[in-house]
């Protein structure tokens, strides 16, 4: 497992979203159906997110392990500003809002890859093993390609899962949440790392949500680390949850060796840009918030 994995702290601004602006900030029910002003909208909104990064990072946060996660669609602009001013590049490439992991441009997705020339290329992907058997062999199959891709042509792979109550998992924990993360998600976690693994794919690093105890984490990193994965190394995502959530999980994961960091985005930037829109806050404001509620997960994970 020769250069697999990726070891050094990490701390991502994601804001690749697509999708969720399209549902949430202007009511539609696809990317589709977006207007060409409400399209740049969204792209100044990445902007704006970026613009609060940027002033994190110049306000303390170390620039040589400090993370931006986005699309191309959207986030063109901030990629290629990014890339000239030496920050860590996160290129996404999956469909948005998809229920089955596609990518975005088909059997395109190296090209793009390529064009831009991220650290990490991203994939998110809903993945529970009680899945249907067809669903997941699909997913497995096009994940394969671009881990594949990514060790044969020098791209680390960031690897997002999320794992979906199914309704029988639903039945077992009451339609909590709560419990469905306490009791299952960690054990389905982990069988769902060793799945992808058997299969032949290999992320340097694994996005997950939080977990509520420190034993949870050293079960999934030991997991992610097995057979010569030494350095494959987590980062813990924030599910749009509220601060005091998000606070959590990355107080506790900090403390696990081989968590090196975190990826929060909508509970850092949303409130802000909705405030924007709505013309409660200038755009000096919104990016000093982001920029502050940014340093805030920053201080919280490495205190």
């Amino acid at each position: 497992m020769e250069n697999l994995g990726y070891s050094k702290p990490l701390y991502i601004l994601p804001f690749d979203h697509r999708s969720t602006f399209a549902q949430k900030m202007f009511n539609k029910s696809s990317l589709n159906d977006l207007s060409e002003e409400e399209k740049q909208m969204i792209k100044d909104f990445k902007m704006i997110i970026y613009e609060g990064f940027k002033k994190a990072v110049t306000g303390g946060i170390p620039k040589e392990y400090a993370a931006i996660l986005v699309d191309e669609e959207f986030g063109e602009e901030v990629l290629t500003d990014a890339k000239q001013n030496g920050f860590i590049t996160i290129l996404t490439t999956e469909k948005s809002g998809q229920e089955e992991f596609d990518f975005e441009y088909g059997e395109d997705f190296a090209a793009h890859i390529e064009k831009h020339s991220p650290i990490f290329a991203k994939v998110l992907i809903r993945y529970n093993p009680e899945d249907p058997e067809d669903l997941r062999h699909r997913q497995l199959e096009r994940l394969k390609k671009i881990s594949v891709f990514c060790r044969e042509n020098g791209f680390k792979f960031l690897l997002e899962v999320l794992v979906i109550a199914n309704e029988k998992q639903k039945e077992e924990t009451d339609n909590s949440k709560e419990k469905f993360d306490d009791l299952l998600r960690p054990a389905l976690t982990v069988a769902d790392i060793k799945e992808l693994q058997d299969f032949g794919i290999e992320p340097d690093i694994w996005k997950l949500e939080g977990f509520d105890t420190a034993q949870h984490y050293k079960e999934i990193v030991e997991t992610a680390k097995e057979n010569g994965r030494e350095n494959v190394s987590l980062v813990v995502l924030g599910r749009g949850e509220g601060e005091e959530k998000v606070e959590e999980w990355l107080r506790i994961g900090s403390k696990v060796n081989g968590v090196v960091g975190f990826a929060v985005g909508r509970t850092v930037f949303w409130q802000s840009l909705v405030d924007f829109k709505n013309r409660i806050k200038t755009r000096e404001e919104a990016v000093y918030t982001i920029s502050a509620n940014f340093t805030n997960f920053y201080r919280i994970f490495t205190s």
